[in-house]
């Protein structure tokens, strides 16, 4: 039987709709210690630009927040509903509004909108300007994934398979892409991405769909993961880990299945190794990144998917999403440290924490600087010394 680590909060049974922490669905028995942190003399000096608190955190619910820059701007959103502008360079805030409803997933930025989705099922439109709200709309279910912002179309991805396109004027439903979900799904849902007219998305049951982003006809639909076994948790295989789309390629992780590098334009699948992943990857012209379920973090060959490296060190620390900053690979962990390895070998170049949270999915590099939202609350920009 396939074990499941605590890091991913619960189930979702598309039956009955309920959720079930995999501690309690296991009794516990299969909960392993993380792997301890041996010392480390840093050979690299990351330093914390600016640092402060954004809100509440997610309170242990595998929400779908994650600091987004643009423009110099880095917005970011909380389970309780605040939303919030600051100044990338600076850390100050420009706005911050408070929506009355438990924010689950977001923000998405774009076409001058900053767009939540929430647990009680809506899709909210801000200003990028000044927080004042344009628009909310109902969608089918909760929405944990960042809605994605282009073209005059807003796309969410809600947890009961549906993907949607809103209008970006006015959040009346332009299109709808709909999907059975499996029985057994993880909590989560793939976050859309939207490049050069289509979007394309990861679903749960292991298959990556591109569509067309102005009227949502599929253009192709992979599975990139076949479910197999005989019970309903072998055969699950989701993709929650948002595709990166790069030089031609869609690059995309499953749990329980494989990474794969998907033709752009075809749908066809170039390579793809077995690993399991339920987190955002990273990538470079040369290779890509990726933590699996176990804690082991892999540099790929981004043209054939064999291993350049891979990092043991961190098993079961609960690894968030993989960053690429200069040289140096990082990734977070439950107890709110950063682990930076060199980008040619792997090996730790140095150590440090952003508070005593863990960094589960709030992980992004721009223009050179690592911002860092923590489960709880916390907010960091880090950059290297030039």
């Amino acid at each position: 039987m396939q074990r499941l680590i605590p890091l991913l909060a619960a189930v979702f049974l598309g039956g009955c709709g309920t959720f079930l922490d995999p501690t309690e669905w296991f009794g516990g028995s299969d909960v392993v210690e993380p792997a301890e942190l041996v010392e480390l003399t840093n050979s690299i000096q990351p330093r914390t630009v600016w640092s402060r608190d954004v809100g509440a955190g997610t309170d242990d619910q595998r929400l779908a927040l994650e600091p987004q820059t643009v423009a110099g701007v880095v917005y970011v959103a909380d389970g309780e509903g605040r939303v919030q502008a600051i100044d990338a360079a600076a850390g100050s805030s420009r706005w911050s509004v408070d929506l009355d409803t438990p924010v689950s997933g977001g923000p998405g930025v774009g076409d001058g909108m900053v767009i939540v989705g929430t647990s009680d099922a809506e899709v909210i439109a801000l200003s990028a300007d000044t927080g004042a709200e344009r628009w909310r709309t109902r969608a089918s279910s909760e929405v944990l994934s960042v809605p994605a912002v282009g073209r005059g179309v807003v796309i969410v991805h809600t947890i009961d398979g549906k993907l949607v396109g809103l209008e970006a004027a006015s959040g009346s439903e332009r299109w709808r892409y709909e999907r059975e979900v499996p029985t057994l799904t993880l909590r989560g849902s793939g976050s859309p991405i939207v490049e050069g007219g289509a979007v394309y998305v990861g679903m749960a049951g292991g298959r990556l769909v591109a569509l067309r982003a102005d009227n949502g006809n599929v253009l192709w639909d992979t599975a990139v993961t076949v479910p197999s076994g005989r019970s309903e948790l072998q055969r699950l295989a989701d993709i929650d880990g948002d595709p990166l789309v790069l030089g031609g390629g869609v690059f995309v992780a499953t749990y329980q299945g494989e990474v794969a590098a998907i033709e752009q334009r075809t749908g066809r699948i170039a390579w793809r190794r077995k690993l399991s992943s339920y987190s955002r990857m990273a990538a470079d012209r040369d290779a890509l990144y990726v933590a699996d379920e176990d804690g082991t973090v892999w540099g790929l060959d981004i043209r054939s998917g064999g291993v350049n490296w891979e990092q043991k060190a961190l098993a079961n620390r609960r690894l968030s999403n993989v960053g690429v900053l200069d040289d140096y690979v990082v990734v977070g962990d439950f107890a709110g440290y950063l682990h930076w390895m060199s980008r040619r070998d792997g090996q730790f170049v140095a150590r440090t924490r952003v508070g005593s949270d863990a960094i589960t999915t709030g992980l992004r590099v721009v223009d050179g600087v690592l911002y860092v939202q923590g489960d709880g609350g916390e907010l960091a920009a880090i950059a290297l010394p030039r």
